[in-house]
């Protein structure tokens, strides 16, 4: 990922610096397993634990002549490592694999509890912003069209309730990841313990794995870039809702625009929802790794590497984005500015139409057939608002006199009171409050 969408902390998880420092911890754990077995002398462990991991600098040289990263490793540690003959144990039993894929769980279940802090926040954020907007009075919309009177806690009660989902199915495919495979060649434990690949799990927080032939499968990974992409879609309908908003012809939301700002080079009066389309945009990327991440699952035999060079694309880029992603969505949320007159306003443009399906169900209680009489009378009065602007209430009325029908209007009063259509939403509003 590109240093203008890393922020620092998950941008560390995936620098070779982190990586190769975690290469060192999985291998000393490996070496001091062995030297508890009595398989290697126990004096190698102190001058292996104690040198430093390797400059990626001298790695990246020696890997230009080898073509193989781990043995590049192996080889710029033990330049470090005093005396180097104690190096000659370490790697002991292992193939290559082993150290990739454990030293993997451990930057993805790293990442992943940045990424949960961060959720945790926005869950956050979405439900007390929900509370405080629960009686804002606005029209719901489907397909874009005025539908009947809401709030604008319910949207975003929708909200809070997706992300909290999406960060506890964050938190199961943590474990799906935070695997440990010490196992040898092709798996079989041929030239190691498997008590050594239980050691080293227990000390890393990982669980041995079921089974590994030389790799992990990659179902596990898979789950989670999932995860990832449904977080990061998540965000996106955040985001699309802002956009919505910010249109000059609704004007209900507007993005926090801060002192100095500037929304075009070209005209001055712009204030554009660009946080929310960086959103949309980012989301494109999490979610494009999930199909090359999952296609890692199929490999020829115990083992190929064509899941390699998409995995050191794909799963770096796709949690940083998400990371930043996260963020910026809860600076969104915070910082929202919510236009209640505007969404009262847009609720009543339409002259009544919303409260047409109320009206149609009254109708029918007032002993009005439903197809052939009332949802008639109805339409045609919509319809006559529709084209003339002419107050629904107005036009009902006199569809009515047309048809010989009588209307209630007492009733119709309490119909076209847009509170009545949302006092239902306590409970929803309650279990709101209780999420955490």
């Amino acid at each position: 990922m590109i240093e203008r969408y890393t922020l620092p902390e998950m941008g560390r998880v995936w620098s070779d610096a982190h990586k190769y420092e975690l290469w060192c911890k999985v291998e000393t754990l490996v070496l001091e397993a062995h030297a508890k077995a009595g398989t290697v002398p126990a004096d190698a462990v102190e001058p292996v634990r104690s040198a430093p991991p390797p400059a990626p600098e001298r790695v990246a040289e020696i890997e230009a002549t080898t073509q193989h990263d781990v043995i590049a490793f192996l080889s710029a540690w033990a330049d470090n490592t005093v005396p180097r003959e104690a190096a000659a144990y370490v790697h002991f039993g292992m193939t290559s694999s082993d150290l990739l894929d454990t030293a993997l769980a451990l930057q993805l279940t790293e990442a992943t509890d940045l990424l949960l802090v961060k959720a945790d926040a926005l869950v956050a954020a979405l439900r007390d912003h929900a509370l405080e907007h629960r009686d804002t009075l606005r029209v719901g919309r489907t397909h874009g069209i005025h539908g009947e009177p809401d709030v604008w806690g319910h949207r975003v009660a929708d909200f809070a309730f997706a992300m909290a989902r999406s960060r506890d199915r964050l938190r199961r495919a943590r474990e799906a990841v935070g695997v440990c495979a010490i196992s040898g060649a092709v798996g079989t434990y041929s030239n190691i313990d498997p008590e050594v690949e239980r050691y080293v799990a227990e000390a890393l927080g990982l669980r041995p794995a079921d089974v590994s032939t030389q790799v992990v499968m990659r179902d596990g990974i898979t789950e989670w870039a999932s995860a990832l992409a449904i977080m990061a879609t998540v965000c996106e309908a955040i985001a699309l809702e802002v956009r919505h908003g910010q249109r000059t012809e609704v004007r209900e939301l507007w993005e926090p625009f801060g002192r100095g700002q500037k929304g075009s080079s070209a005209m001055p009066h712009k204030k554009n929802p660009i946080m929310s389309e960086r959103l949309a945009g980012m989301a494109r990327i999490v979610r494009a790794q999930v199909t090359p991440v999952m296609e890692g699952i199929p490999l020829w035999h115990e083992r190929d590497i064509s899941h390699s060079s998409t995995e050191r694309i794909a799963l770096p880029d796709a949690s940083i984005a998400l990371d930043y992603m996260l963020n910026l969505t809860q600076r969104l949320v915070t910082g929202l500015v919510v236009d209640r007159e505007r969404m009262r306003a847009n609720l009543d443009s339409t002259g009544g139409l919303i409260y047409t399906s109320t009206v149609l169900l009254e109708l029918v209680n007032a002993g009005m057939s439903r197809d052939d009489e009332a949802y008639p009378l109805v339409q045609r009065a919509a319809m006559e608002t529709w084209e003339t602007g002419v107050p629904f209430r107005e036009t009902l009325r006199r569809q009515a006199t047309d048809a010989g029908q009588t209307l209630d209007e007492a009733r119709l009063d309490e119909v076209c009171r847009p509170e009545r259509y949302v006092e239902r939403l306590s409970g929803m509003f309650d279990r709101l409050a209780a999420l955490t």
